[in-house]
C-alpha cells in the first residue's frame, strides 16, 4: 500500500474505520491532479470551457426510495421514520459495511479532508473515501476547505464511504435494489454504493446536518439560498422548490451571496453549511444565468451532459442522458460573494412558490403562524411539461421546502422557525413567481422584473408603511401598492375574468392545502393549525 499526499491525524483508514488491505490511497490532491487521473482513467473529458465532464452512470440522479437511516438506540425515538427515512438494522449495516471494504481491497482509493458549517461554532469535519477521482473532486467543490495547518490537524467528525462500482444483493444486503445510501448515525458513517450521483455525497451530509443541528445544537438547518446587503449588512433567507426561482432571485447585484442551497440558522448568525454549488444546466446560456455560466471553467464538473457535435463544447440542450444535468464549482467561482459565508440574523424571509393554479398573490405578508403553516407545506405546483405523465397543474407539497432530507418530523423545524420568529420584527413574505390571471394555460407567467421589484421593496422596507388588503380563503396580507409593481396583478382575484372560477379554483387549492396537512395535524400546535386556510363549503 502506497499513500500520497497530506494527511493528519486519525489518517489510518484502518484504524479509524476499518478499511484495510487499500492500494495506493491519494489523499487531498488538488483539482488538477483529480482532473488528470479521472481523464487517464477513461472517467471524464476536459470540455472547452475548462471544466471537466463525466457521466454518472446509472443513476442522474437521487434515489430516494434507495435512501436508508440506521435504527438504533440513538435514532429509534428521535427519526421521524416512513418512506423518506426508511429503517435498516445495525446488524445489517455492519455486514453491507463489510462486504464494501472487501470490495475496495486492493484498489486505488480518493481521500479527502473537508468541513461543513461556515460558523466555527458548527464546524463538522468529513472525511470522504472515494473509489473515483472525480467523486473526491466534487467533495472538494462542494463541501468548506480546510487550511493545510487544519489538514495537517484533522480529525474528522464523520466519514462517507463512496464506492459506485459495488452492486448490493438485495436478498443478502437488505437493500431495495443494488444502489443505496445508508446514514448510521451511532457509528457516524454515511456509506454509499452502486449510484456514482454525486448528490448523494453532498445530500447525505445535508440530512446528516439536519438531525444533528435542530435536535442537538438548537439551530434550524434549512433549504434555502441566502444573502446579505452590500449596505445595511441586513440577511436575507430564500426558500423555494425547483422551479421556483430561488437561485434566481438570490443573486442580486446589490447583495452578496452567503450560499444558494443550505444553511443554518443560529442564535446571531446565518451560516453556509457548504464550499460550493451544484447546479442545474439545463438550457443554460449567460443570457439567463450569467453567474453559473461563467462559473464552469476549469476546476468544475460537469454531469451527464451533450456535447455540439464533433467538439468538447457543451451543448446545454441536450437532455439525451438526463434533465437534470448539474455543474459543480466552488462558490468563489462566483463574483460577489459573502466571505466568510455567514450573515446576521435575518430581517427578510421569502417562501418562493409558483403556483400554475394563479390564486396565489404575486406578495403577501405573512403572520407568524402562518409562517410556520406554509413552511411545514412547502407548497408549489408542477405544470404541464416539467414531468413525464403531467398534462396539467400539479400540487407538490414538501415538507420544510426539502422533505427529502429531514430525518426529523416538519414540526420539529416549524417550532423552531416559530421560536426564532417571536418577539421579532422579523418579515415573512410569501412570493408566487408563477401564474396571473388565471391558471396555467390561461394566465400569464408572473414577470421576473415585478417578482424582483417586489422583494426589492421589502428588502429596503418600502412596504412598511402601504395598506394591506386581506385575501379571503387563503387570509393572505396583500399590499395595495408596490413601487414598480402594476398595481392591478396584486390581487390575484382581480386579475381574473371570471371571479367565480378563481373563487372556486381558489377553494379546490385549499383543500389540498388542507387534506396535505392532515399527516402532521396530530404533532402540530393548534395555532399553527389555525392559520391553514379556510375552505369554503360548496
Amino acid at each position: 500500500m502506497s499513500v500520497f499526499g497530506k494527511h493528519g491525524k486519525n489518517a489510518d483508514l484502518s484504524a479509524s474505520i476499518g478499511l484495510k488491505n487499500l492500494g495506493n490511497q491519494f489523499w487531498n490532491l488538488t483539482p488538477a491532479e483529480l482532473v488528470e487521473d479521472t481523464i487517464i482513467s477513461g472517467q471524464g473529458v476536459l470540455t472547452d470551457t475548462g471544466a471537466i465532464a463525466v457521466e454518472t452512470g446509472e443513476f442522474t440522479g437521487r434515489s430516494p426510495k434507495d435512501r436508508f437511516v440506521v435504527c438504533d438506540e440513538k435514532t429509534e425515538n428521535s427519526v421521524w421514520w416512513g418512506d423518506i427515512n426508511i429503517k435498516f438494522t445495525p446488524e445489517k449495516f455492519d455486514a453491507l459495511y463489510n462486504r464494501v471494504s472487501a470490495y475496495l481491497t486492493g484498489k486505488d482509493i480518493y481521500v479527502r479532508d473537508a468541513y461543513a458549517c461556515a460558523d466555527p461554532s458548527y464546524k463538522m469535519n468529513i472525511r470522504v473515501v472515494t473509489e473515483f477521482p472525480w467523486s473526491n473532486m466534487f467533495a472538494y467543490n462542494m463541501f468548506l476547505r480546510p487550511t493545510d495547518a487544519e489538514v495537517e490537524d484533522f480529525t474528522a467528525d464523520w466519514h462517507i464511504v463512496c464506492a459506485p462500482g459495488f452492486l448490493a444483493d438485495p436478498e443478502l444486503d437488505g437493500t431495495r435494489q443494488h444502489n443505496f445510501a445508508i446514514l448510521n448515525f451511532t457509528k457516524k458513517i454515511i456509506l454509499i454504493g452502486g449510484t456514482g450521483y454525486t448528490g448523494e455525497i453532498k445530500k447525505g451530509i445535508f440530512s446528516v446536518l439536519n438531525y444533528v443541528l435542530p435536535h442537538e445544537k438548537n439551530v434550524l438547518s434549512m433549504h434555502c439560498s441566502a444573502n446579505i446587503g452590500n449596505e445595511d449588512h441586513d440577511t436575507a433567507i430564500f426558500f423555494g422548490l425547483s422551479g421556483t426561482g430561488k437561485t434566481t432571485l438570490s443573486s442580486d447585484e446589490n447583495r452578496r451571496l452567503i450560499g444558494d442551497d443550505e444553511h443554518g440558522w443560529a442564535d446571531d448568525s446565518v451560516f453556509n453549511f457548504e464550499g460550493g454549488c451544484y447546479a442545474k444546466t439545463i438550457d443554460l446560456s449567460r443570457e439567463k444565468e450569467p453567474q453559473i455560466y461563467d462559473a464552469i471553467k476549469f476546476g468544475s464538473i460537469l454531469e451527464n451532459i451533450g456535447f455540439v457535435d464533433g467538439t468538447s463544447t457543451p451543448d446545454y440542450t441536450d437532455g439525451s442522458i438526463t434533465e437534470n444535468t448539474r455543474v459543480s464549482y466552488p462558490i468563489n467561482y462566483i463574483d460577489n460573494i459573502a466571505e466568510p459565508s455567514i450573515g446576521n440574523t435575518p430581517k427578510n424571509i421569502f417562501f418562493l412558490t409558483a403556483d400554475a393554479f394563479g390564486v396565489l398573490p404575486p406578495i403577501s405578508k405573512l403572520t407568524k403562524e402562518q409562517a410556520m403553516y406554509h413552511f411545514m407545506s412547502g407548497y408549489t405546483a408542477k405544470v404541464a411539461g416539467t414531468e413525464v405523465g403531467i398534462t396539467e397543474p400539479t400540487t407538490t407539497f414538501s415538507a420544510c421546502f426539502g422533505a427529502a432530507f429531514l430525518p426529523l418530523h416538519p414540526a420539529k423545524y416549524a417550532k423552531l422557525l416559530g421560536d426564532k420568529l417571536h418577539g421579532t420584527d422579523i418579515n415573512v413574505w410569501l412570493i408566487n413567481t408563477g401564474w396571473s390571471g388565471g391558471s396555467y394555460g390561461v394566465g400569464s407567467r408572473m414577470k421576473l422584473s415585478y417578482t424582483r421589484a417586489m422583494i426589492t421593496a421589502a428588502l429596503t422596507g418600502k412596504l412598511k408603511d402601504v395598506a394591506f388588503d386581506n385575501l379571503p380563503i387563503f387570509d393572505l396580507a396583500i399590499p395595495t401598492s408596490c413601487e414598480g409593481v402594476p398595481t392591478e396583478i396584486l390581487n390575484p382575484r382581480g386579475t381574473w375574468a371570471d371571479k367565480n372560477a378563481y373563487d372556486e379554483t381558489a377553494n379546490n387549492l385549499a383543500g389540498k392545502f388542507v387534506k396535505n396537512f392532515e399527516k402532521f395535524a396530530a404533532e402540530t400546535d393548534a395555532s399553527i393549525l389555525a392559520a391553514a386556510p379556510k375552505v369554503m363549503a360548496k
